[in-house]
């Protein structure tokens, strides 16, 4: 008897562990709310995302010019001697001289072979991957968290489920004591319906546990700070779309997949890099500039100081006549890359098919076992109630009363994980198709 009042106590304490403490109640919507402006995931591919952001800049691309300013000074000391033709000779000592120099340089490329322009168009369709790495960080978060967010429901059900166990259990230990105090029963019965109502607690104790974890898991995928805050879900059972339609599944893949268009992306790079090598076969033209300003002194000069400034200015047009066939080698490799570029593309597209129909495929399965099983718990609901009644009179022995109710528990199981099957299924179809943003609008 001890035994069985330690048991629900250790029940009740772990439960009111997880309840009493909740502050806050949280839908889906809150949840991905939060974790898109803390989760640092999509936080650092945002902070990458601005980085491909500043470098589409004409500066990056080479239309503007290099503008630099310098200077300088100098000075000597020297002893000299001079042997004049006549014999004679000439000598100076401690002979000063000072220079200081200032020069502002602009330098620009007129002409590259149209490399400024193919490095700006390949600068923005960078920047456009940048946006697409960041909608792909989004998408996989939003994935993740309405993921282990139906997990979170699909564990308190089944934490639900055991409580019902241990109260039926703890029914059956009433009524097979009140019949041994009677005298219609046996010591037997007691305990061995004692050992039904302990497994059912360890098992919910187990559950417990197991619901713990997954709201820390939740908690870690928001960027809780307090990474075990307790709060409710807003939601209490799973909800499946049971809309969903393969044709237009496809046809929204093979559009906005983002994936898809990151592959598309670099494909599309890929021919500017092939341009780029192309246009090291073209002339180039360079245009300099600048001004200078140069003063300078000599102890021993007739003059007292001298001052020479002015503007300088130039082109520079040249042409690589031959550099050991690299740019030819170069331009031979980018040809290849975007073929490579092209295959990888039908590679991820194939993938994404597959993928796309095998996990429709599963969908449908698991829309229609929910319910088959919706339908056997009906029948093992039923069956239970009559065991009951039955095993009160006793016309039902404790073995098959535990066997009717161990099968009523276990099609509450099998529907729960049905059901979560099918809304996984219903996750990766709308991530695939680009339309999981609608878990947040």
């Amino acid at each position: 008897m001890k035994l069985r009042l330690k048991i629900p106590s250790v029940i009740a304490i772990l439960s009111i562990s997880l309840a009493t403490s909740a502050q806050s109640v949280y839908g889906l919507k809150e949840c991905i709310g939060i974790g898109l402006e803390k989760n640092f995931s999509i936080l650092i591919a945002k902070n990458s995302q601005v980085i491909s952001d500043n470098n589409y800049s004409i500066g990056n691309a080479g239309y503007l010019p290099t503008v630099g300013v310098t200077g300088r000074y100098s000075g000597a000391s020297s002893n000299n001697t001079q042997n004049m033709k006549d014999g004679t000779q000439t000598t100076t000592t401690g002979t000063l001289s000072n220079s200081v120099n200032g020069a502002a340089t602009l330098n620009m490329t007129i002409f590259n072979g149209f490399s400024v322009q193919t490095t700006y168009k390949k600068l923005n369709e960078l920047k456009q991957i940048g946006e697409l790495n960041t909608q792909l960080s989004i998408e996989s978060y939003i994935a993740s968290i309405v993921s282990v967010y139906s997990g979170y429901i699909q564990q308190l059900q089944q934490l639900s489920n055991l409580e019902y166990a241990v109260e039926l259990s703890r029914e059956r230990l009433r009524i097979d004591e009140d019949r041994y105090l009677s005298g219609s029963g046996s010591k037997l019965q007691v305990l061995q319906s004692q050992v039904y109502l302990n497994t059912d607690s360890s098992r919910y104790t187990r559950q417990v546990q197991a619901v713990w974890e997954t709201h820390i898991r939740l908690n870690e995928l928001m960027a809780m700070e307090n990474i075990g805050e307790n709060f409710e879900l807003a939601d209490t059972t799973i909800t499946v779309n049971p809309t969903l339609v393969y044709e237009k599944l496809l046809e929204e893949t093979l559009a906005i997949n983002t994936s898809l268009q990151i592959a598309s992306k670099n494909r599309i790079i890929s021919e500017y890099d092939y341009k780029l090598a192309t246009s090291k076969a073209y002339p180039y033209l360079d245009l300099n500039g600048g001004y200078g300003l140069n003063f300078s002194t000599n102890s021993t000069a007739t003059y007292k100081n001298q001052i020479n400034s002015g503007p300088t200015f130039g082109l520079t047009m040249g042409v690589t006549i031959f550099d050991g066939y690299n740019i030819r080698r170069q331009i031979r490799n980018s040809s290849i890359e975007i073929r490579n570029k092209e295959l990888k593309y039908a590679e991820i597209e194939q993938g994404i098919r597959a993928d796309l129909l095998a996990i429709y495929s599963g969908y449908i399965s698991n829309l229609n076992l929910i319910k088959m099983e919706e339908q056997n718990l009906e029948t093992a609901t039923e069956n239970l109630s009559i065991a009951l009644y039955r095993y009160k009179l006793g016309n039902l022995s404790g073995i098959d009363l535990r066997e009717v109710q161990k099968s009523l528990l276990d099609a509450k199981e099998r529907l729960l994980t049905v059901q979560y099957q099918a809304k996984l299924a219903e996750i990766s179809l709308l991530q695939i198709s680009g339309r999981i943003m609608s878990y947040y609008q």
